[in-house]
Parts: C-alpha cells; structure tokens; sequence
C-alpha cells in the first residue's frame, strides 16, 4: 500500500515539475477548464499588468502614453514576421515584430477548403476568441469579397474558413505567433476603438516589389497590387 502511494506522489511531483517547466502551453488550458468559458473582458484583466509591462518599452519608444486607439496587423508568409502597428498623430507606428512559429503551404492565395495555404489578401479582424484550442486567437475575415469572386469565376465553391492568427506553434492554415505574443497582441487588439486591418502578404513588398508567379492562377497582379497599395501606408 505505501508503495502505490509513493508511486502515485512521485507522478504527481513529475506532473507538477512538468507543468512549470512547460509553463502556461500546459496549465493554462486546465486552469480554463476550472474556470468556466473565459470573455475578453476577463481575459484582459487577467494579463492587463503582465502584458502592460512587457509593452511597455516598444510603446514608449513609439511616443505611445498607453495602448493607441487604432492598430493593424500586417503579415508576411515569405519572411514569416508579424508586425503590429499603432497610430500616433495620424501615422502608423511600428510597435513590435512576432516571428511565426509554425508554417504551412506555399506562396499563394488560398483557394479551397483543405489545401492549408495561408490566406492572402487585405483583411479586417472579425472577432477575438478568448477560448481558443490554441490559447487565444483573432479571426481573420477570409473568405474577402476578393477571394469569393474569383472562387465563383473558377467554380470553387468551398473556400474555406476558420483563419485565425492564434498561440502555440501548431498550423494548417493560420498564422501561428506563440502564447506570449498572443497575449500582448489579443490585449492591443481588445483596446482600440476601430476596426483592425490585417494585411497577409506573400512576401514584404515594401523591400522586394516582386510579384510572386503563383502556379494555378493567372490573376497575381490583381491580388497583389491592392495588398501593395495597402503595405505602402506603413512606410
């Protein structure tokens, strides 16, 4: 009998120790579950002073007192950054970079349901989701007007949906940025007070004006000229 009580001790110790190695990525998700369904309200006063400290150098360096009213997220597939930029007296602001932390597809658009490609195109933020499977998320408003024409003119019903830029370092389809980086952005994106837009580029056509010969399609500049109008406002 005191042997099954040491072995089960000594497990629970290996669990615990395992757990605060791995960090939020394990407990996290258990803690939820105890919890009840989370809200954004509740998630952004339960990071409010972690996230505010780790933002606070980026913002201040930017001229930025607290969190901007406006930001947009653009994305880059070639380079596999995010950048985040705050309005400051009527100019975007470059106020952190995040590294992807998962990759799948091919330069490219996305065309159907199932091919896993990263979307490309000039988006708005949909919605925040405080009970993601991958930590927290944001919806990306794919399929655009853009995409569902041309999937009509080719006779491509299913487009897809469900594109999130999330946690973890997990995809088949969305844009993968790790936990921490998806706390700080889902408390910036919980704070404006006008729609986010979201730009997903094959590459950053501010520093290499190339555009991509997509395999499969023969429309690639009037996918990418509108997604280059829109970077040269981050300038």
């Amino acid at each position: 009998m005191k042997v099954k009580i040491i072995v089960v001790l000594v497990i629970f110790v290996g669990v615990v120790i395992a757990s605060l190695k791995l960090g939020r990525a394990v407990y996290m998700p258990a803690v939820k579950k105890v919890k009840g369904k989370a809200t954004v309200t509740t998630v952004k006063e339960d990071l409010k002073d972690v996230v505010k400290k780790r933002l606070k150098s980026p913002l201040k360096s930017q001229g930025f007192d607290d969190y901007p009213n406006k930001i947009a997220i653009l994305a880059f597939k070639d380079e596999r950054k995010l950048e985040v930029y705050g309005w400051k007296d009527n100019q975007p602001k470059l106020i952190k970079t995040y590294d992807f932390t998962a990759f799948s597809g091919f330069l490219g658009p996305k065309l159907r349901e199932g091919d896993k490609q990263i979307p490309e195109g000039v988006y708005k933020m949909e919605y925040l989701n405080p009970n993601s499977s991958y930590h927290l998320s944001i919806k990306v408003s794919y399929p655009n007007d853009f995409d569902r024409r041309k999937g009509k003119l080719e006779g491509r019903k299913k487009l897809g949906g469900d594109i999130f830029i999330h946690g973890k370092a997990v995809t088949i389809g969305c844009i993968p940025i790790g936990d921490i980086a998806i706390e700080e952005l889902f408390v910036l994106a919980s704070s404006v007070k006008t729609g986010i837009e979201i730009i997903i580029s094959p590459r950053d056509f501010r520093k290499n004006s190339q555009f991509p010969e997509i395999e499969g399609i023969t429309w690639e500049k009037e996918l990418y000229g509108p997604i280059q109008q829109a970077l040269n406002n981050y300038l």
